[in-house]
């Protein structure tokens, strides 16, 4: 699904990324856990081709082809997802328009009818019921005066709607309760259970309970120091990420 060869990548003229080797199969669960500064969220933002990162050694593959001349909106279409570690607030935009735009361009872009409102609506309401966001949210502004649980959520429903290929979630964990967490790990593994891929962004142990990764992989100083199974997590749990060090050592 996902092939990341040699990957390394600037963002304000400062190395981040050193050389990224990853491969994601359909279906799989990979997470991606580090210390602070480690590279894990410039990793998310040069998958979805965000702005201000320069890539200047390697390659991102999507089933085999080659993503690094489209622009973000282009990756999208492809298949690609990037849930934000801090959703933006849009007032004046209409949560339950951007989802119909949103699903509409992705539809569009692959030769298929658009949705009109009230197959949209329908869509909206059972995605939104299956992780618990009270129909309310699709009339508000986007994002605004949600909490972070509620945000979280949004961009689960996102996720849903839009059923990329991949999603890449950054810290889609952090700021929200228990109910949410539970939420969005229900979302995560339905996504899982139709064969598609997530990579997921996560400091903690508490979401990977719920959602078992296949792969875990620890960076570190903008590489990949570690891999393994869910027994990494708990000992990084544990131990935290120092004796990462005494073993390199």
């Amino acid at each position: 699904m996902l092939n990341i060869k040699n990957l390394k990548a600037k963002r304000d003229d400062k190395q981040i990324l050193k050389g990224i080797n990853l491969d994601i199969k359909p279906g799989e669960v990979h997470a991606i856990m580090g210390p602070n500064g480690s590279g894990k969220s410039t990793l998310a933002n040069t998958i979805a081709g965000a702005p201000g990162v320069e890539i200047n050694d390697g390659e991102i593959l999507l089933n085999n082809k080659s993503i690094l001349e489209l622009d973000p909106s282009e990756r999208a279409q492809q298949g690609i997802f990037l849930g934000f570690q801090y959703p933006v607030e849009i007032p004046g935009v209409n949560n339950l328009y951007f989802l119909k735009a949103a699903l509409n361009s992705i539809l569009e872009s692959n030769n298929e009818e658009p949705l009109d409102a009230y197959e949209m609506m329908a869509l909206v309401k059972e995605k939104a019921a299956l992780i618990g966001l009270d129909k309310s949210y699709l009339e508000r502004e986007l994002n605004v005066g949600f909490s972070g649980g509620e945000k979280k959520r949004n961009e689960i429903l996102q996720m849903l709607l839009l059923d990329p290929q991949i999603a890449i979630l950054d810290e889609i964990d952090s700021g929200v309760d228990i109910d949410a967490l539970s939420a969005i790990a229900k979302g995560i593994n339905v996504q899982r259970e139709k064969g598609r891929s997530i990579l997921l962004v996560t400091h903690y142990q508490r979401l990977l309970d719920h959602v078992k990764p296949d792969q875990v992989h620890v960076l570190k100083e903008g590489k990949i120091v570690k891999s393994g199974g869910f027994e990494l997590v708990e000992q990084l749990e544990s131990q935290g990420y120092e004796w990462l060090n005494e073993a390199g050592a």
